[in-house]
């Protein structure tokens, strides 16, 4: 189609258009659903004025680790390690004068912002990144959700991390790319040290180039909004998270939209909340930070997964070939290091396959003894999308396991009888 461009052409055989008239008010959120990670296409949104919308909606971009690793022309199986290559070495991109683009009126309810699920606030971008450079650490990538509030003002979700450093040094105005190709929309979930930028990250997984508006650099998004935080605080939440519960509500810092800049024949890209889309940048994209923190241990890591169950998020089961006794516990407290929102981590040998939970609940039944080999932390910051942690703090407590085979020199009493 003509509106998918080449950088899209990887989601053709498997694009589901809708053609008919849809509404913007969970009518979108039941298709995505049942498109079960498959690109999906909405040719013709009907706005709140019943209008349709000049931009069709597209979700599911990296619906999938098969999808995101055919875009990347590599196999499925070499996509951790492909990641961190990336991780570790970025590289800066070029930056370009925003030719490309036209202005348009700044009307967010000209924008399919969808409505996602009855009991949330109201519209809400989930795939907008915001890009904010600071003269000190530079330019800084970050999803944040951003509920709408009236036709130029948005309320966006600021965690105590990055981008919250960058408002209190004083960052005001910043751009919000929506539409993107997987180097950009992958390497912003993921969480380097401040002063790596992630759009370096993005550039070594497959060359791009930013945008420069009148000194505001962002991504090649198919919309961007130049916006500015005002100092305000407004109610934002309920949304659905990742974890398919309701967050709470919070004052979260005010967006002023002052442009916005689409390319010809633009789309716009949602992500559906607590889907998979959304599991999998979240997740997916922190394998790369953990990996970095067990191979600084001298941990041989074979590979990481963040398990649907855990909403790829929580979770984590990691494969290692053991070499010391304390490998594991050494790799329990690197995983808690690289991705601080984890609950649980479940440290499994070579013959354990992670993406099979009747082989780790294998693991756990026959070498794992509670007594010694869990290990319990409490009153330690998480994740707020946890709602049986303090919502407030973060504080919750966390386990780690080692399923490893306790005695070396027993091996064979531990293995599955080929």
């Amino acid at each position: 189609m003509a509106r998918i461009r080449d950088e899209y052409k990887y989601i053709k055989d498997e694009l589901i258009i809708v053609e008919e008239r849809i509404s913007y008010k969970f009518d979108i959120s039941r298709k995505i659903k049942d498109a079960r990670g498959k690109p999906i296409l909405f040719e013709k949104v009907v706005l709140k004025d019943g209008e349709i919308s000049r931009f069709p909606v597209l979700a599911n971009l990296a619906g999938s680790r098969d999808l995101i690793a055919k875009y990347f022309g590599i196999e499925v199986e070499y996509l951790n390690k492909y990641l961190l290559n990336a991780y570790e070495n970025p590289t800066k991109p070029r930056i370009k004068d925003p030719d490309e683009y036209v202005e348009i009126e700044v009307d967010l309810d000209a924008l399919p912002i969808i409505f996602h699920y009855p009991g949330e606030a109201g519209r809400y971008i989930t795939a907008g990144i915001v890009f904010a450079y600071d003269e000190e650490y530079g330019l800084n990538a970050s999803y944040h959700r951003m509920l709408q509030l009236d036709k130029s003002t948005l309320v966006a979700r600021v965690l105590p991390r990055h981008l919250h450093k960058y408002l209190e040094r004083g960052v005001k105005r910043v751009a919000i790319g929506i539409g993107n190709t997987p180097e950009v929309l992958v390497a912003s979930a993921m969480s380097p040290p401040i002063g790596v930028s992630e759009m370096d990250i993005a550039n070594t997984l497959k060359p791009i180039h930013l945008v420069d508006f009148d000194g505001v650099l962002g991504a090649p998004s198919e919309i961007i909004l130049i916006g500015k935080f005002t100092g305000e605080r407004h109610d934002e939440g309920p949304f659905v998270d990742v974890t398919g519960t309701y967050d709470i509500v919070r004052k979260e810092p005010v967006i002023k939209i002052e442009h916005i800049y689409v390319k010809e024949d633009a789309f716009y890209h949602d992500i559906l909340p607590a889907d998979r889309e959304h599991k999998i940048l979240m997740g997916f994209s922190k394998i790369p930070s953990i990996m970095s923190e067990l191979i600084k241990e001298g941990i041989e890591v074979l590979d990481v997964y963040l398990t649907p169950g855990g909403s790829s998020w929580l979770h984590c089961i990691i494969k290692i070939r053991k070499k010391n006794h304390d490998d594991p516990v050494k790799a329990i407290h690197a995983a808690f290091r690289g991705h601080k929102s984890l609950k649980m981590v479940i440290i499994v040998d070579e013959d354990i396959d992670i993406y099979d939970w009747e082989s780790v609940e294998w693991a756990l039944a026959t070498r794992v003894q509670p007594d010694r080999d869990v290990y319990i932390f409490r009153n330690v910051k998480g994740s707020s999308l946890d709602p049986s942690a303090d919502q407030i703090t973060r504080k919750t407590s966390k386990w780690g396991i080692d399923a490893t085979i306790p005695d070396p020199t027993r091996k064979k009493d531990f293995m599955r009888v080929a």
